[in-house]
């Protein structure tokens, strides 16, 4: 398989030069870099060779063919848990990206299903730290159907965060951009039936959150989604006050996601870090089978990567059948 990036050219990059664009957009090269490549003929806006300094407007196509990328290293120990004619449930390490993205193509959980199984499609998907299980449909007309029934799935993750939580948190409020973060992807939860005036880029948000453990400053907490946003629980605990322990985003300091972009991270800053993964474990799926009706339900216990001296032993606790 070969790697194309595409990319369009929004309102955003409107009036840049083109290997300016790809500098800003593509951080793995330099200016430098990206000329280079754009000389040798590698890239092409809208399907014609061009020079560094073109001018990009509205809607231009870039398209580039990175076949020297190296990628950095993931854990790629996925494992499939259930697998049919239609569909299949996997069990994703920490470390692994689900889908092609950055400097990531051999190295995703895409890359590894579809050389073992052919063309298949990710129902749902886990940010790269996240480890647990998701869906894959195995052809369009599953894929289609499990789509429809997202909602219905039923998603419980555990997740271990600094503090002493209460025995239940019932999240109901709105996610939005988080205005007063250096990181432009990081969202804020707020409980309530209106939004915070003034937030932008805002979601209803709905996560039920149930206390299972406390210990020496750490809670390990169940929480089930009700509705499926972009960091949603990571978004919701840290605003609740109570950090994943590992998150570099939305941990205890978000500078220490800043220094990992850069791989300038420290001892000092792993240590606050104390796992090298968010503690956050997709750990029950339940939903119909899109073709049979049966219910299928899938446990998931939380990884050996969460183990620390410094840390509870929670790998065996079980996930409650209701929060």
């Amino acid at each position: 398989m070969e790697r194309i990036i595409k990319t369009g050219v929004t309102w955003n990059g409107e009036g840049l030069t083109l290997a300016h664009y790809l500098a800003g957009r593509f951080t793995y090269r330099s200016l430098e870099e990206w000329a280079q490549r754009i000389s040798a003929g590698e890239i092409t806006v809208n399907g014609q060779l061009t020079a560094p300094d073109c001018t990009l407007k509205l809607h231009d196509v870039i398209e580039y063919r990175p076949g020297d990328i190296e990628e950095p290293p993931a854990d790629l120990d996925c494992k499939v848990v259930y697998e049919d004619d239609s569909l299949l449930v996997i069990d994703k390490p920490g470390n692994l990206c689900v889908h092609p993205s950055g400097p990531y193509f051999k190295n995703t959980l895409w890359y590894l299903l579809k050389e073992r199984f052919g063309d298949i499609h990710l129902v749902n998907r886990l940010d790269r730290e996240t480890s647990g299980l998701l869906i894959a449909a195995r052809d369009p007309k599953c894929a289609a159907k499990l789509a429809k029934m997202q909602n219905a799935v039923r998603k419980v993750y555990m997740v271990m965060v600094h503090g002493e939580m209460p025995e239940h948190i019932s999240a109901k409020g709105f996610l939005f951009d988080d205005a007063g973060s250096n990181v432009r992807k990081k969202r804020k939860f707020a409980p309530g039936e209106r939004p915070p005036a003034g937030a932008l880029k805002i979601e209803s948000s709905w996560t039920e959150i149930s206390c299972l453990e406390q210990i020496n400053g750490f809670s390990l907490a169940a929480a089930e989604l009700k509705t499926g946003r972009m960091h949603q629980i990571r978004a919701t605990m840290y605003s609740s006050g109570f950090p994943v322990v590992g998150d570099k985003l939305y941990g205890l300091d978000e500078n220490l996601f800043l220094k990992l972009r850069t791989d300038s991270l420290t001892q000092e800053d792993k240590a606050l870090l104390r796992l090298p993964c968010q503690a956050l474990h997709s750990a029950r799926l339940e939903f119909l089978h899109p073709e049979s009706g049966e219910k299928l339900i899938f446990d998931s216990p939380c990884p050996e990567a969460w183990r620390s001296p410094a840390l509870p032993d929670w790998q065996t606790k079980k996930i409650p059948d209701a929060l």
